[in-house]
């Protein structure tokens, strides 16, 4: 018993340890995130502190209007503070899709860090130009994303929708071709474009097509396309991924 004791102390020792660590691990990213941000965005810290500012200086007025001016500064310095911090994640996050955006790999990349209840596979066709057409599984059916040139990334796009469409009954087939010409969709607008589509199928449907797909891309796998922007980027999407899940 006592044996056991001590090892229930020893786990939950180690679990805090590293809670710890992974929380001044996620401290350093942001503050590195800051740094980097503030260097190329003059406009950064200006709108934070206007944000800060502004949202205390409501809730003074507030308390002036109740009768206890001070008694809503706590509340406003909260919520100041949460206000700019939204702004600096939009302003890394834009920062970030701008650097990305034209680079192969991209759209891929955009697509692997969405949130909610996507299935995305990179890269399931595209040529030796690193044009390339990925497939999202999710509540609107499944969605063909192409990136590359536009007249290579619809034949692409027409290849495959033409064998998803054997597979998958009459699940609705979305076309997605990323770019900043008419008819496409820009790279920093795809997760809100993806995230506009009707739902028309639920979970378990989902299940099923990605299995069908998965056993469909394993009989013709796609070539080693790019999974993201070039290297040089690797960090500022760590913490472009970090200040998104604090916002």
């Amino acid at each position: 018993m006592a044996k056991a004791q001590s090892v229930s102390k020893e786990e939950k020792a180690a679990k805090k340890q590293a809670r710890k660590a992974a929380s001044k691990e996620r401290r350093q990213q942001l503050w590195q995130a800051f740094q980097m941000q503030r260097k190329e965005d003059k406009r950064l810290i200006p709108y934070m502190a206007g944000v800060f500012v502004l949202m205390v200086a409501v809730f003074v007025v507030l308390g002036f209007l109740i009768g206890s001016p001070w008694l809503l500064i706590p509340l406003g310095v909260v919520l100041g503070a949460l206000g700019s911090f939204i702004i600096f994640g939009r302003r890394v996050q834009k920062n970030v899709y701008s650097k990305a955006e034209g680079q192969p790999g991209a759209a891929g990349w955009a697509l692997g860090n969405m949130r909610g209840q996507w299935r995305v596979k990179q890269a399931v066709v595209g040529t030796t130009h690193l044009d390339a057409v990925h497939r999202v599984i999710g509540k609107p059916g499944v969605i063909l994303v192409a990136e590359g040139n536009p007249n290579r990334a619809k034949q692409l796009l027409a290849q495959e929708k033409k064998k998803v469409a054997r597979v998958v009954g009459d699940t609705p087939i979305y076309e997605v071709v990323v770019g900043n010409e008419e008819g496409q969709v820009p790279l920093s607008k795809l997760e809100r474009h993806l995230n506009k589509l009707p739902n028309n199928i639920d979970r378990k449907r989902m299940d099923t097509l990605e299995g069908r797909l998965s056993a469909l891309s394993s009989k013709a796998p796609g070539p080693g396309m790019p999974k993201g922007p070039l290297p040089a980027n690797a960090k500022m999407r760590s913490m472009q991924r970090t200040a998104r899940r604090r916002s």
